[in-house]
């Protein structure tokens, strides 16, 4: 059985990319267990014309006009879908403040072949006119070797982390290889150097299937950023309520680590609909169509429901590989309801996600990625960073960490007029999820719907970054943290597990 570590989907991805491809493929095919990316790269979109070359300006793509499938969106249309561009308008920025992400493998220049990470990164910032920035590269156990798949994740979380706080600093800890324990080592190292204020883990895997001991020892790791007043997120999955069994056979109803540990803020995914540019428009040096000049501004909220694509639950069927890409959430098994989720519907088990983020890649955000410009991306990958960077801008608008936020974000939930103006409540769809087991036989999870407040689908929602940087600060108790890692900790797993590695979600 193929498990999919890594999608690469594109209707223009030839020559340079295909060597690169084949690895993906080579990699997803070895016998699956532990942590994948969760990120999905969805379709190349091709330039209409050559951009004017004038400072500041940039092209517009097909799918920002609404004359493509689905939707795509640049840094600008996402800061004012979520309200970050008001934070960024009065100087928060997240200057001063560190995003932390860890990653597996490396992305390195090779010749001929890509051009890394570094360029890639810098052609992003240079095309939308963001500040330069310089990715510091952080290697705990050694330069590990290269992965398409998980060079697709960096390229991911950085781009989009920079976009939405321009300016943190960014910390990229690459973990040697996938393997649960090499990616523990490299979130260790980040939380005993104190290289950051907020950490993201774009990865994931069944939690039944990480052994006892490891799962106490991440629990371990995570404790020790929360009493550094640390911030932890991590995405919630891509295959919906599914995750596959620890045999990689087939599929079960799972929750997937580290999202699962109270101790992190588990990021799911929305699809979400906002304003596209003028028709008319392909470069925004034309009439009309700067950014400042088109109305309603381009990211203009519209809705959101919960991400489900493709499969037998989703938009865009048929599109995308023909088996479910959806938020994962649901409950877990290994960890009881942490007090702050005692009162939301089933609360007697950790339950994920928290919060959530647009995720679907027919609705995607843009970036490069192997020297070529643009892909949508999409997945529960693309709301950790993005999150990450919303906490940047946070912690320098308190003036310091504000570290553990769970605690606060479910009091928000809680409070009548606090948690209208700080989430988008998204209350349709579905995460239930049809893939194929190793016999190429279908296997359909039922999930959970989407609901007012909490759900199992998008948490409490996604940001409303008017008044939510606000009312994090606002409710955020400098106890909290301890008083989480004194009432959370994980149940022994009776599963049998073997040495596992982590994917990307």
């Amino acid at each position: 059985m193929i498990i999919r570590l890594f999608r690469f989907i594109s209707y223009a991805c030839v020559g340079l990319l295909a060597g690169v491809v084949a690895a993906t493929q080579t990699f997803a095919a070895q016998p699956r267990h532990g942590m994948s990316p969760k990120l999905v790269v969805g379709p190349k979109e091709t330039r209409d014309a050559a951009p004017s070359g004038v400072a500041g300006t940039y092209h517009i793509f097909t799918c920002q006009r609404g004359v493509s499938v689905g939707q795509c969106y640049d840094p600008y249309q996402m800061r004012h879908a979520y309200g970050i561009d008001s934070q960024i308008a009065a100087g928060y920025d997240g200057t001063g403040r560190t995003i932390v992400i860890v990653d597996a493998f490396d992305y390195p220049a090779i010749p001929n072949v890509v051009p890394g990470l570094d360029a890639d990164f810098a052609a992003f910032n240079t095309l939308y006119g963001l500040p330069a920035a310089t990715i510091n590269h952080v290697y705990p156990d050694g330069v590990p070797g290269f992965d398409s798949g998980w060079a697709g994740e960096m390229a991911l979380d950085v781009e989009w982390a920079h976009a939405i706080a321009p300016g943190a600093k960014i910390v990229l800890v690459h973990a040697i290889t996938n393997e649960d324990s090499d990616i523990l080592s490299a979130i260790k190292y980040a939380v005993d150097h104190n290289l950051g204020d907020v950490i993201s883990m774009s990865f994931g895997d069944n939690e039944s299937c990480v052994g006892s001991a490891l799962l106490a020892s991440y629990h371990d790791v995570f404790a020790a950023a929360t009493e550094k007043g640390i911030t932890l997120f991590a995405s919630s999955g891509d295959e919906g309520a599914a995750l596959p069994t620890c045999d990689g056979d087939s599929w079960e109803k799972a929750v997937s680590s580290p999202a699962s540990d109270p101790l992190v803020t588990a990021v799911g995914g929305t699809e979400l609909r906002a304003a596209d540019y003028p028709i008319a428009c392909t470069d925004t040096t034309m009439p009309g169509c700067a950014f400042s000049a088109v109305s309603p501004t381009p990211g203009t909220y519209q809705s959101e429901i919960a991400w489900n694509e493709d499969g037998a639950f989703g938009d865009f069927p048929g599109a995308l590989g023909g088996t479910t890409i959806a938020t994962g959430g649901g409950f877990s098994v290994l960890f009881d309801a942490p007090p702050w989720q005692k009162s939301i519907p089933g609360g007697k088990a950790r339950a994920v996600p928290d919060v959530a983020y647009n995720g679907a890649v027919l609705h995607g955000v843009l970036g490069i990625l192997f020297g070529q410009c643009c892909f949508r991306f999409g997945g529960t990958s693309a709301g950790s960073p993005q999150w990450a960077a919303i906490t940047a801008i946070a912690d320098q608008k308190a003036g310091g960490r504000l570290g553990f936020l769970n605690s606060a974000i479910y009091q928000i939930g809680r409070v009548n007029n606090a948690y209208p103006v700080s989430f988008h409540d998204v209350t349709l769809g579905t995460n239930s999820s049809s893939q194929e087991d190793a016999n190429g036989d279908d296997v359909v999870v039922n999930g959970f719907s989407a609901g007012s407040s909490w759900d199992a689908t998008t948490g409490l929602g996604s940001p409303m970054q008017g008044s939510l940087v606000d009312n994090l600060i606002r409710y955020v108790s400098p106890g909290d943290g301890q008083a989480a890692i004194s009432t959370t900790k994980p149940k022994n797993n009776p599963k049998p597990v073997v040495p596992g590695h982590m994917d990307t979600h």
